[in-house]
């Protein structure tokens, strides 16, 4: 089973930017799709951006030119790089592959 440790979330001004990273351990990384997932008290996770092994990515409209992800294959590592945060950005940010998740990391951003 895949394990994923998400850190990099904090408090931030709207306007700023946060990177988060996931570390993944006990699989292949290399051949993983990995996904960034974001969710609200109430509301279901959605996917926010995605990266297969191969490097192709995808975004979910409300954030595309604001995020952007990324991996390092040699690190087992995925990152989220986010900008322009909104306050509508605020929320638990969770790293996933191959059904795993990790624990979240609480983003939030201020006014």
């Amino acid at each position: 089973q895949v394990q994923l440790l998400e850190s990099g979330g904090g408090l931030v001004q709207a306007g700023g930017s946060l990177r988060l990273s996931c570390a993944a351990s006990g699989g292949i990384f290399s051949i993983y799709a990995m996904g960034w997932y974001r969710q609200t008290p109430g509301k279901q996770r959605e996917l926010v951006a995605r990266i297969t092994s191969g490097g192709t990515t995808i975004y979910t409209d409300s954030m595309k030119g604001r995020v952007t992800i990324s991996r390092d294959n040699a690190k087992n590592t995925v990152y989220l790089q986010m900008n322009s945060l909104k306050l509508g950005d605020t929320a638990v940010y969770y790293c996933s592959a191959v059904g795993c998740w990790g624990q979240g990391t609480q983003v939030t951003v201020s006014a």
